[in-house]
């Protein structure tokens, strides 16, 4: 369980750097995200294929595709593309922590009936305080006076926004839809949707350099279908909350990476407000859990 969930952590922690080595082989944001997106269709495909699943039926299996292709792929693909022209790889990864606490707020408005307590939301008051935090310091875990951490954070923050979204819906219908089928809709339709805004803004795809090439396979490969396939394994092993501890894993993955590959910078900015984005998320994740039953001695 552990060996899955922590190759699932390392290919999405990593798929920041490679998106900036794609970014910086001066590859536009627009036709990495459709590259990106159309590269992961075709491994998804030849995945069920060989697994000889066919399209998924039932009217519950294409609204959720629908609306995760929308939410959860497409949205996400774009805003992370565009955040990282301005900020770090670690800088984004972190954003990533902000995942199940703006879950907990949107699920307070929606008929999941997952009210808010009081420890969680002094978790999105600590979360939230990070993200200003690292907004108004002005550090992007790039050079000095390169980047721009508040355009970056806005993207960041749609990002985490719609994959919320997307998730609390597949929530709300679960048991109602097969996963892996609904994956094959999620992600064909994602693909369709960010050529159609490729098209709009850059134009068709071009030549692109073998470097770009390489880092695209990558992120299509080990940042999306593996780590989608691991958790759906994952899940039929562990609870949903154990599952949700690579929550904690990504961010450090991300920031690491950053240092390593690219020479980011850890800014005092960024590892201040990633400390209050942890106190926060562990705030939360600990009013989720349920109290441990005590066994009565004899």
């Amino acid at each position: 369980v552990w060996v899955a969930m922590v190759i699932a952590s390392f290919g999405w922690g990593t798929a920041g750097v490679a998106t900036r080595i794609a970014l910086d082989n001066d590859v536009t944001p627009y036709r990495l995200a459709a590259y990106r997106a159309s590269l992961t269709v075709v491994l998804v495909v030849l995945y069920l294929l060989l697994r000889r699943r066919g399209l998924p039926r039932g009217e519950a299996s294409w609204k959720v595709g629908v609306v995760m292709g929308t939410t959860n792929l497409a949205a996400p693909f774009i805003f992370t593309t565009l955040a990282l022209q301005h900020a770090g790889a670690g800088f984004l990864g972190l954003m990533t922590a902000l995942i199940p606490l703006m879950t907990a707020a949107v699920a307070h408005f929606t008929p999941l009936e997952e009210r808010l307590t009081v420890p969680t939301t002094v978790g999105l008051l600590s979360g939230f305080s990070g993200v200003a935090v690292r907004l108004l310091s002005g550090d992007s875990g790039l050079a000095e006076g390169v980047g721009d951490p508040v355009l970056a954070g806005f993207y960041g923050l749609g990002s985490v926004t719609s994959i919320s979204i997307g998730s609390l819906y597949a929530k709300y219908r679960a048991g109602e839809y097969e996963p892996i089928g609904v994956a094959g809709i999620q992600h064909a339709l994602g693909a369709v949707i960010i050529i159609g805004f490729m098209l709009v803004v850059e134009g068709g795809p071009r030549a692109e350099p073998a470097a770009a090439w390489g880092a695209l396979g990558y992120m299509a490969l080990m940042s999306s279908l593996v780590p989608m396939l691991l958790y759906y394994w994952l899940y039929t092993k562990v609870s949903a909350t154990y599952a949700s501890l690579a929550g904690y894993i990504i961010p450090p993955i991300a920031i690491i990476a950053g240092v390593l590959v690219l020479d980011e910078r850890l800014q005092p900015g960024i590892i201040l407000g990633g400390i209050l984005i942890f106190v926060g998320v562990l705030l939360a994740d600990r009013a989720e859990r349920p109290p441990r039953q005590v066994r009565a001695n004899a």
